[in-house]
């Protein structure tokens, strides 16, 4: 027999339903319905909107998720700007803020400074209920305990427990506080409707976020989709920040990138200043562009072989000169995966663009906080 939970996502899945289609679904009888749904509207997670199309005698009512009745926060960090958000229970931005800070400055540095940024974008929002705080990082995520664990280029950050920062912030309290890596988020913004699907974030790292069979992949050691540290020939013998040589970042990544330029004499900080030169005609950026394109597309072949996936998407600062980065991508993807892992397969840019880790965050915790186990433990 249907929970409140269940009622709820079976609404939050459809979008708007009516009483008739919730007893339809789920088996439960008019009065059960009824007192399931009297719950969720007393509680303000669902409306009343207006009514369906009438087949004949009075239109029925839809029922819909009320995505205003409460805000969650998402704190996407990245290697050199971190990005907070206030979003909706449906995971619109309604507030955005950059904190453009080194992560190499440590938890002990960048954390306050993100405390500080949500406090003032809270100020937006006085008495808004927070539902929860998501928080991803760019590389492996000890989520039961809540800190980076064993990332190669997260040296300060690994074991250190990043909860007690937010849950300082007076507004945060209590509320649920959910930590991933940010390809996994990027997955979850990114997937569209598809159950098989291969998200690659193109940054300053390379990384991907796994979904098949509509469950996204975190592997044993929750070390799924790093892909950017495998070992190619075309770099080896070549350092990697991460300690090795010879892994696919140190000729494919934003960082190395930026590096080759930068030995050039061009003045470029960051892969963005990459993409701009790049989409202003640089001829040299163009060319390392689609080079790391071409790099990453027999990087991600094998993948492609493995899972089969319906898409591939391309997330990241990459994004940004999609058209170029994809043309090398394509060109070494479909030269070494096979034709039936790549007859149908779509390759498409991040629909929500440089938004895509900032949404994803929100879905992460949105996941959690909304969950069929978690409604049926507050009701």
């Amino acid at each position: 027999m249907a929970s409140v939970g269940e009622v709820f996502a079976l609404i939050r899945a459809k979008g708007e339903l009516t009483r008739t289609d919730i007893t339809a679904l789920t088996g439960l009888s008019r009065t059960a319905v009824g007192a399931r749904l009297a719950v969720l509207l007393g509680a303000g997670l669902v409306k009343e909107c207006q009514p369906a199309p009438s087949t004949g005698g009075r239109p029925a009512t839809q029922l819909s998720v009320d995505t205003d009745a409460g805000i969650v926060l998402s704190v996407a960090v990245g290697l050199s700007r971190t990005r907070l958000a206030v979003c909706d229970l449906a995971g619109a931005v309604l507030a955005l803020s950059d904190i453009d800070s080194e992560v190499a400055l440590g938890p002990a540095d960048l954390m306050p400074d993100i405390g500080k940024g949500l406090d003032v974008l809270l100020e937006q929002f006085p008495g808004v209920d927070i539902h929860g705080v998501g928080l991803t990082l760019p590389g492996t995520v000890d989520a039961e305990r809540g800190c980076s664990c064993g990332s190669a280029i997260l040296r300060g950050w690994d074991g250190v427990p990043l909860r007690p920062y937010l849950e300082a912030l007076p507004r945060i309290g209590s509320a649920p506080i959910v930590l991933d890596n940010d390809a996994n988020a990027i997955a979850l913004a990114e997937r569209g409707g598809d159950d098989d699907v291969l998200v690659v974030k193109a940054s300053s790292g390379l990384g991907a976020g796994i979904i098949a069979g509509g469950v996204l992949l975190r592997g044993a050691n929750q070390a799924a989709g790093e892909f950017g540290h495998n070992k190619v020939v075309a770099a080896e013998g070549i350092p990697c920040r991460c300690g090795n040589t010879g892994c696919l970042e140190a000729v494919a990544g934003g960082w190395a990138i930026v590096r080759a330029l930068q030995q050039q004499g061009i003045s470029v900080r960051h892969l963005r200043d990459v993409a701009e030169l790049a989409a202003d005609g640089d001829p040299e950026a163009r060319r390392m562009v689609r080079e790391s394109g071409r790099a990453v597309g027999a990087g991600i072949a094998p993948a492609v072989n493995l899972l089969n996936p319906a898409a591939v998407v391309i997330a990241g600062d990459m994004a940004g000169v999609y058209e170029m980065f994809v043309a090398g991508l394509r060109e070494s993807l479909y030269g070494n995966a096979t034709a039936e892992a790549t007859g149908a397969l779509q390759v498409r840019p991040a629909t929500h663009g440089d938004r895509s880790a900032t949404v994803g965050t929100a879905m992460l915790v949105l996941e959690h906080v909304l969950s069929v186990a978690a409604i049926d433990a507050r009701f």
